[in-house]
């Protein structure tokens, strides 16, 4: 879709480095400024817990704990609980602009720096030397690999010269990184299963856009070199296109709702990075199949925090509220918007949400900073869950039926049909759920913690992922 509509007209369009300002910078005080002051505070006061913050170590053993027992949890949480960290100082400091925050950040920066990879031990097998600790000479991008460059890259542009007030190696430091551990790789090698140019039997998933939107975030904010950035564009572009051109005409999502927040969503992130950087001119949000496969996450959506759950997904999940309203808005559906408005107020993001728990992204300030910039528009939009009547995805077979259309009153049952070779299958054809008055009656068991059986051939030995 995207190589074939834009690709002649991308290197007119695309914006220079320095000419590509999608947000506010800790500078422009008038904009931070401008948000409620219950987010502002709700931000420092997570900033001001974080000074003196004892960074979690990332020994060896642990990152091998995976390979050797299977456990993937002990060493995620240690090297997510940095990200979210350092997440917190940044967003503390461009809310107050006052610097107490940068010593602790630079502590965070650095220590991210040092990981000798940033590929999670569950996904490093695809390097040659297997599953095992990290080559550092073959960099493995998996999707927080390309979450890190992301945030890295996020920080480089809203603190720009203020961190050289701690030092002047900092900011080298990070974009030498970020080129050499993201965007060379992703340049120069084609074999990334995940962008989908070497054939794997079946089409990308999830990774695919979610790694995209954080190397093209990379890109557009790092690489300053017009031609290394426009080609770095460009092959994202046709590995983005790799995910939506086979992608169901109906919009569903196979993996289930909680991955739309990482396969549709992650394609919007994507598709708005493009959208800003050619100054509104590369846009497809008038296109039939982007309008559905937003639609998809309130077509799935039960009541309350329920959602039908089959594959890999919990029936309670926390969906972006921010980014499910401005991808209404792009696309024109207002239900859509008022869906997002609805879970905005559900979250509290008007009031300083506390922004730990399952509702949190990792490490995600690509997302935060549109939200912070709309928060004046969810105040004023219609909040109304959709909630509708009946629907039928017809090129994944799913259905779904309630008894009333804008209520949950009354029965409510879905089902899937289709096939067992869907990403994240739980080999669950002709499962159904049933609820009543928005409430759980017959219920998908979901999903478990993950572990090394998970995506393993032994995946149908765990048993909510078999189809008895």
């Amino acid at each position: 879709m995207l190589t074939e509509r834009f690709a002649a007209s991308l290197p007119d369009w695309l914006l220079a480095h320095d000419a590509w300002r999608p947000y506010p910078t800790v500078e422009d005080r008038d904009a931070w400024s401008r948000l409620p002051a219950a987010v502002r505070t709700g931000h420092i006061k997570r900033g001001d817990a974080r000074l003196g913050y004892a960074w979690p170590t990332l020994p060896a053993t642990l990152y091998l704990e995976f390979p050797r027992i299977g456990n993937r949890i002990n060493f995620e949480t240690s090297y997510f609980a940095r990200r979210y960290a350092l997440t917190d100082l940044v967003l503390a400091e461009c809310m107050s602009a006052d610097g107490r925050y940068l010593d602790e950040i630079v502590n965070g920066l650095w220590l991210i720096c040092e990981e000798s990879t940033w590929c999670l031990p569950a996904h490093i097998r695809h390097q040659q030397a297997g599953n095992t600790l990290s080559d550092t000479g073959e960099p493995i991008v998996d999707l927080f690999a390309a979450e890190t460059s992301s945030l890295l890259a996020w920080v480089l542009y809203l603190l720009g010269e203020r961190l050289d007030g701690v030092s002047p190696v900092v900011r080298p430091r990070l974009k030498r990184e970020i080129t050499q551990r993201i965007l060379t790789p992703c340049l120069v090698r084609d074999d990334f299963w995940w962008m989908g140019f070497v054939d794997m039997g079946r089409r990308v998933n999830n990774w695919n856009p979610w790694i995209c939107s954080n190397w093209l975030a990379s890109i557009l904010l790092v690489e300053s070199d017009p031609a290394q950035r426009l080609a770095g564009v460009e092959k994202a572009v046709r590995a983005l296109d790799n995910f939506i051109d086979p992608y169901p005409q109906d919009g569903g999502c196979d993996e289930g709702p909680n991955y739309w927040g990482r396969a549709g969503a992650s394609l919007f992130d994507c598709l708005e990075l493009l959208h800003s950087a050619t100054a509104g001119r590369l846009d497809v949000y008038g296109d039939p199949l982007i309008g559905e496969i937003g639609r998809f996450v309130y077509r799935a959506h039960i009541d309350d925090d329920f959602y039908l759950n089959f594959a890999d997904a919990s029936a309670i999940i926390f969906p972006e509220a921010s980014l499910i309203y401005r991808y209404g808005r792009r696309i024109g559906d207002d239900a859509m918007a008022q869906f997002g408005a609805w879970l905005a107020a559900k979250q509290h993001l008007l009031s300083g949400r506390e922004v730990t728990g399952p509702a949190r992204v990792p490490s995600s300030l690509g997302r935060a900073l549109p939200e912070f910039f709309v928060l004046d528009e969810l105040a004023n939009e219609a909040q109304t869950p959709p909630l509708v009547r009946d629907v039928w995805l017809p090129e994944i077979q799913v259905m779904v039926a309630r008894d009333q259309a804008g209520t949950a009153a009354g029965f409510y049952v879905a089902a899937k049909g289709g096939h067992n070779d869907e990403s994240h299958n739980h080999n669950d054809i002709g499962n159904f759920v049933v609820y009543r008055d928005g409430k759980p009656v017959l219920v998908d068991a979901g999903v478990e913690t993950y572990t090394a059986k998970t995506f393993s051939e032994r995946r149908y030995e765990i048993w909510t992922m078999q189809s008895a």
